[in-house]
């Protein structure tokens, strides 16, 4: 399936779409919020991956304010993931059906694209407390580069 485009807003409140990574290889990072431990641990991850690994993109998605998300990046030293945010219009959570309605939020979970815009993998977690599969993730990344 090739993999859908979508808007979300930047910390500086630009819009971000995918067709910004057109012909690289992506790795999506959902979470719920940046505010709880397995969220924050999961952006440090691949923001650490990332910068490890050069030829893979990560892009970590919430509906948290772009205010929120810039501040826990300057904290925390994010600099090789991009976060943004899908609070205005669950775009992307929509298109990829990631929306838990009754809380407006994201669930969890991954999704790797190769350099053609096509999805190679995705997981939906079952549990939000629960961690995504990294190590999957990356390895499937990482063969694409």
């Amino acid at each position: 399936m090739t993999a859908p485009n979508f808007i979300a807003l930047k910390n500086d409140l630009t819009p971000f779409s995918l067709k910004e990574l057109k012909g690289k290889v992506v790795v999506i990072s959902v979470m719920p919020s940046i505010d709880t431990p397995v969220c924050e641990l999961q952006t440090i991850r691949f923001n650490r991956e990332a910068s490890e690994h050069g030829g893979i993109n990560v892009v970590t998605i919430s509906v948290d304010l772009p205010f929120a998300l810039g501040k826990f990046c300057a904290n925390k030293g994010i600099d090789s993931a991009v976060t943004i945010s899908d609070h205005k219009d669950l775009d992307f959570g929509m298109k990829y059906g990631f929306v838990l309605e009754e809380l407006r939020l994201l669930s969890r979970g991954i999704i790797v694209i190769d350099k053609d815009g096509v999805v190679k993998h995705v997981e939906y977690v079952q549990e939000v407390g629960n961690h995504p599969d990294y190590d999957k993730a990356i390895e499937i990344a990482k063969k694409l580069v």
